[in-house]
């Protein structure tokens, strides 16, 4: 019905968990579609990850993951994901070698049988009042967006303005820096041969 789709919501069953990669865990859910589904789990590394600051290591801020030897666990809110968990998540679409994908954005636990109807009901009643019903952008809408676009349009021409002065800003700084220590090597090695010279002038032979 013209809507852009920005995210996908699914409620089903974990059948499948692959740690693919130190960046990336994957789980596979079957939602009672006919076919299973992939979720791709951003993991944080070291330098992006401060466990002081953030109870989560992925981009997904109540999911954990801990990874070692012997040992792979994933935690959403302190319940441990298994085959066979039920989960209710949200997901953005991106794509990989020219092949949709979905990255996990939100999720939680689906504990008993009525949540998880509840969760089916949730996205009847969306498909029922949004979905179904066709999107449309009236005159003064398109008007705002129009110029929000070449609002955040000039705010990205001015950061990346901003960026290019201080690239070049620190170049200038670091070449300046280097001929003051090419002149600073260049009078201590003077000096040095001068010391060096008195000294074996004044030498015994």
């Amino acid at each position: 019905m013209n809507h852009p789709i920005r995210f996908v919501r699914l409620v089903g069953v974990i059948v499948a968990i692959d740690d693919v990669h130190t960046r990336f865990t994957i789980l596979t859910i079957d939602d009672g579609s006919g076919a299973t589904i992939e979720l791709k789990i951003i993991r944080l590394n070291d330098l992006e990850y401060n466990p002081v600051e953030s109870p989560s290591n992925t981009v997904v801020d109540n999911l954990h993951i801990v990874s070692g030897l012997g040992r792979f666990d994933i935690t959403v809110d302190n319940h441990r994901l298994d085959i066979g968990t039920v989960i209710k998540a949200k997901c953005t679409i991106s794509e990989f070698r020219n092949k949709k994908q979905l990255d996990l954005k939100r999720v939680s636990v689906v504990e008993t049988t009525n949540d998880e109807v509840k969760a089916w009901q949730e996205m009847v009643a969306f498909k029922r009042d949004v979905l179904s019903t066709p999107w449309r952008v009236s005159a003064r809408r398109h008007k705002i967006i129009k110029d929000e676009i070449r609002a955040q349009r000039k705010i990205e021409e001015e950061y990346e303005r901003k960026k290019m002065e201080y690239e070049q800003k620190k170049r200038e700084r670091r070449r300046q820096y280097d001929e003051y220590m090419a002149k600073w090597n260049l009078k201590y090695e003077r000096e040095r041969q001068r010391l060096e010279f008195l000294m074996d002038a004044g030498a015994l032979i």
